[in-house]
């Protein structure tokens, strides 16, 4: 998507090797301008998958899963990272380490809102291991529930993610493949 190509250009910044900072837009200060625009890509690439969820982490997977949780017209459910005082039982969780934040973190969904009868649609903001959207699809394995596909903003075509997810037989499509980070700047695959 040449729209968020170019922003990444623009506002993102390259951090050593493997790390891009990009909450000029998406993980800190939200552009819903563009979110809207992705959210419409999203849901034009999986339209005739019959979803009615989207499944994301907090926080930063929650802006885009909603933009494409309106394109599509379903709901959208987050994974939390922390158990909070309303949800102790009754949860599908799964371990999660997280490379940028150095973490290791149990994520929950409430088995109120995730079962057998859904086509879920993962989205996430970065996919670089995979391991966020594992934990997910871990989740949606304990639910019963039917993986339609993962949505990505923006992949690190150059770490393992994706490779893992295609070897699942999951249908990955990524807005924006990152082939490399050459001198501060953000080298992208062409397609």
């Amino acid at each position: 998507m040449k729209l968020l190509e170019e922003r990444i250009l623009k506002d993102g910044i390259v951090l050593g090797d493997n790390v891009l900072k990009v909450d000029n837009f998406l993980n800190h200060q939200i552009d819903p301008v563009l979110m809207q625009q992705l959210g419409d890509e999203f849901a034009r690439y999986f339209a005739d998958k019959k979803i009615t969820k989207i499944l994301t982490v907090e926080t930063s997977g929650i802006v885009p899963a909603v933009f494409t949780g309106l394109a599509l017209g379903v709901k959208v459910v987050f994974a939390r990272k922390q158990k909070s005082l309303t949800m102790r039982d009754n949860l599908y969780s799964a371990t999660v380490y997280s490379f940028t934040k150095d973490v290791t973190n149990e994520i929950t969904i409430s088995k109120q809102y995730l079962d057998e009868n859904d086509t879920v649609l993962i989205i996430d903001d970065f996919l670089a291991n995979g391991q966020a959207t594992n934990g997910l699809m871990e989740i949606c394995n304990q639910a019963g529930a039917e993986i339609a596909g993962v949505g990505i903003v923006i992949e690190k075509s150059f770490q393992k993610g994706r490779k893992i997810l295609e070897e699942q037989g999951m249908d990955v499509y990524s807005l924006a493949r990152i082939k490399a980070f050459e001198n501060g700047t953000v080298q992208f695959i062409e397609e």
